[in-house]
């Protein structure tokens, strides 16, 4: 099933999309939901981010290539976890704005897990029953202020530094998703959720021994090899098998 939230007379509603038909729900897919009636054509509606989530938690050093590609030899020994705000969210199409504080901001595109219930030390083999579903993320980084702040949360945590989409997938095969980056159709990002150092379960049943997770929240569970640069002008996409993909401008911020 595919979730997502659409702008439709400027009004946010979720829906259920069902080929090239949108299904608006009656309330929010956290629980038991049901449709409201209206079908109205995917392509007669703008599609937003799938989910304002209270917390982004995002996972650092995930895929060995990566850590290598940033001059580390091995992962850390436990996960690395930093938060964005939720106000670096947008969505599908939304620009991604450069900030004049950076002068290299980069890509990183990853798995997004998006929480389906309010949880707290979750059991690795009861993971799924708190995972609402799966969607695609840009976790867009100010690298030179990632060096130099040694704290993430500016370089992380800028407006329009997290895009989200296109839609929440609820059915995906997390062991083997192909995750691909492009920029103006170059491939620049290309690797598997297979290549992360540790699995969905894992990564869910830790973070929630830390924090309790609440509906809607997002992990952001790495990125692989490939990480570079994007400027104003670029379009840049990131697709993930079995969901889609999440394509964003790139402008200057005013």
């Amino acid at each position: 099933m595919r979730i997502c939230r659409a702008a439709i007379d400027d009004e946010l509603h979720y829906a259920v999309i069902e080929g090239d038909a949108v299904a608006l729900l009656s309330s929010h897919p956290f629980g038991d939901f049901e449709p409201e009636g209206r079908v109205l054509k995917l392509a007669d509606v703008r599609l937003v981010a799938p989910v304002l989530p209270s917390k982004i938690i995002a996972v650092g050093k995930h895929y060995l290539d990566h850590v290598r590609e940033m001059g580390g030899q091995a992962p850390p020994a436990a996960p690395m976890i930093f938060l964005k705000p939720n106000t670096a969210v947008v969505g599908p199409g939304e620009p991604i704005r450069l900030p004049w504080q950076s002068e290299q901001v980069e890509h990183e595109a990853e798995l997004a897990v998006v929480i389906g219930r309010m949880c707290r030390d979750v059991p690795e083999d009861r993971v799924s029953e708190v995972v609402l579903g799966y969607t695609c993320a840009n976790d867009v980084t100010a690298r030179d202020l990632q060096r130099t702040d040694g704290q993430w949360g500016r370089a992380k945590g800028f407006d329009s530094f997290c895009p989200l989409g296109p839609w929440i997938e609820t059915d995906l095969d997390i062991e083997d998703a192909a995750i691909e980056c492009r920029v103006d159709g170059q491939v620049r990002q290309s690797g598997s959720t297979g290549d992360m150092v540790r699995g969905v379960p894992e990564l869910v049943a830790w973070i929630s021994s830390v924090m309790t997770l609440l509906p809607g929240d997002v992990i952001l569970t790495g990125t692989p090899a490939g990480v570079g640069p994007l400027v104003a002008g670029d379009e840049v996409s990131v697709t993930i098998d079995g969901i889609g993909t999440l394509t964003n401008p790139v402008i200057d911020r005013d």
